[in-house]
């Protein structure tokens, strides 16, 4: 077992680089679980600021000074935060009082109907204890989740001031970063071993990955959520906006974001126009806008720069998402292509193989 142990030990970690990697790798992930939520103003304008990076070096290929080319992109990202939080947000949140307050209540007594029905079609299957105790369950947490939407109580402060202060430090954070990257940079290389040609190689293979996925899901949620809400807004569904801003966030987590958002369209839909052809209609176009998503846009934007498995990715989704929350999800992809390229960038002794024997003339 000992001689087992130090082969393995002698493939994996012969070379001083493997150590830093491995460090590195066992500090990122204590980071992220005792100071995730601390520094989340930071990971935040470090994704905005991987973002507008191809639009400032854009710029500056045109001969623009480098820090006029970060003024202005950082105004247009100042202009579009604004534009969200004014007009946007506003729209959604109405939207969303509205199908608790109208939509919820219709859903529920119609499908208390349906359920009270079951007892005398099938009363070998359910009993009607048991529809009284889904029913009650329902109308408790209907309630409760209708308070907490339509109001907002003194308990409700301190997050309230604590979205503030993430709205002033991120757009700080994103400007800094975006002026200071060269500078920042240099002093994290300072900070690393002075042999790091394998660190090298995992940053480089990343930059460009990590850079490409976050573009392109912006752009992806950009073009996702306005094609359905144009979509929903032509078919006078109700909630087109509110719809269309789920569908769009839904690409976020590959496979999983698109199967759950289907739920609340299918209701709505359904509330609106029951066992109908326009029913159909929406979920046909609906269907349609996630087709084209997952053949025709995905593979537009990200090519080949984030090459995983689905597989790879819904575990990703589950353990990043377990140990991180909403971060962790969003952050999967990017962290499970880490972890890609560091194994095949990772230094190791390889076993000679024995040499075979010439064949018999």
């Amino acid at each position: 077992m000992f001689k087992v142990f130090k082969g393995w030990m002698e493939r994996w970690f012969a070379d001083e680089e493997a150590v830093y990697l491995l460090v590195a790798l066992v500090g990122g992930l204590a980071v992220i679980l005792l100071f995730g939520n601390i520094l989340a103003p930071v990971l935040a304008a470090l994704v905005l600021a991987y973002l507008m990076q191809g639009l400032v070096s854009a710029l500056e290929r045109r001969g623009l000074p480098s820090l006029l080319a970060v003024t202005l992109v950082f105004l247009l990202f100042l202009g579009g935060l604004v534009a969200t939080l004014v007009v946007l947000l506003p729209m959604v949140w109405q939207q969303t009082a509205m199908l608790v307050r109208d939509q919820l209540p219709h859903v529920l007594k119609n499908s208390e109907q349906w359920l009270r029905e079951l007892p005398q079609q099938y009363p070998e299957v359910i009993s009607i204890e048991q529809v009284n105790i889904l029913v009650n369950s329902a109308q408790r947490e209907l309630a409760q989740f209708g308070q907490a939407v339509l109001s907002l109580s003194l308990s409700s402060i301190p997050n309230l001031l604590e979205i503030l202060v993430f709205l002033v430090l991120v757009p700080l954070l994103v400007f800094f970063f975006l002026k200071d990257r060269q500078a920042l940079v240099s002093w994290l290389l300072g900070l690393l071993p002075s042999r790091r040609n394998v660190l090298g190689r995992v940053w480089q293979e990343m930059d460009g990955q990590i850079a490409n996925y976050v573009r392109g899901k912006a752009i992806e949620i950009l073009v996702v959520g306005t094609a359905s809400f144009v979509a929903f807004l032509l078919l006078d569904l109700n909630y087109a906006l509110l719809l269309a801003v789920m569908v769009g966030l839904s690409v976020i987590v590959p496979y999983v974001g698109a199967t759950l958002v289907t739920l609340p369209v299918a209701a709505v839909g359904y509330a609106q126009f029951g066992w109908s052809g326009d029913f159909a209609l929406v979920m046909v176009i609906y269907g349609v806008i996630q087709f084209l998503d997952g053949n025709i846009l995905v593979p537009l934007l990200f090519s080949e720069a984030v090459n995983l498995h689905p597989v790879a990715i819904i575990i990703a989704i589950l353990f990043f998402g377990g140990i991180w929350g909403l971060w962790g999800v969003f952050f999967a992809i990017p962290l499970a292509t880490l972890l890609k390229a560091v194994l095949n960038a990772w230094p190791r002794e390889e076993k000679e193989k024995p040499q075979e024997l010439p064949a018999a003339e």
